[in-house]
């Protein structure tokens, strides 16, 4: 089992940054892979970016490739997600998820899943 907590979501004016953290613990958290999704209001949990367990391969959608970056240090346990330039359509609950056994880009291909925080970009 994992556990994950997801923090550092708020409010943000667009242009701003915003940087995730997710605290994982249970398994050995350096030899499983590591990603974020999104969720806003009425729609599906979408991909965001991911990160491969040594940190060097990383993965992002279109919308947030250039202005997101992902990292994870794995002394400490954590992932991070550094938000930049963010965008009103960038608002949604933010999910950690953690050790992709199928399809990284989809739900379903996660295993375990943190409490979500919420972010909310304003115009």
């Amino acid at each position: 089992q994992v556990q994950l907590v997801e923090s550092g979501g708020g409010l943000v004016q667009a242009g701003g940054s915003l940087r995730l953290s997710c605290a994982a613990s249970g398994r050995t958290f350096s030899s499983i892979g590591m990603g974020w999704f999104r969720q806003a209001p009425g729609k599906e949990r979408d991909f965001v970016s991911a990160i491969a367990p040594n940190g060097i391969s990383t993965y992002y959608s279109d919308s947030v490739k250039g202005r997101f970056t992902i990292s994870r240090d794995n002394a400490k346990n954590t992932v991070y997600l550094q938000m930049n330039s963010l965008k009103p359509e960038d608002t949604a609950i933010y999910y950690c998820a953690a050790d992709a056994d199928g399809n990284y880009r989809l739900p379903d291909g996660w295993g375990h899943w943190g409490q979500g925080t919420q972010v909310t970009v304003s115009s």
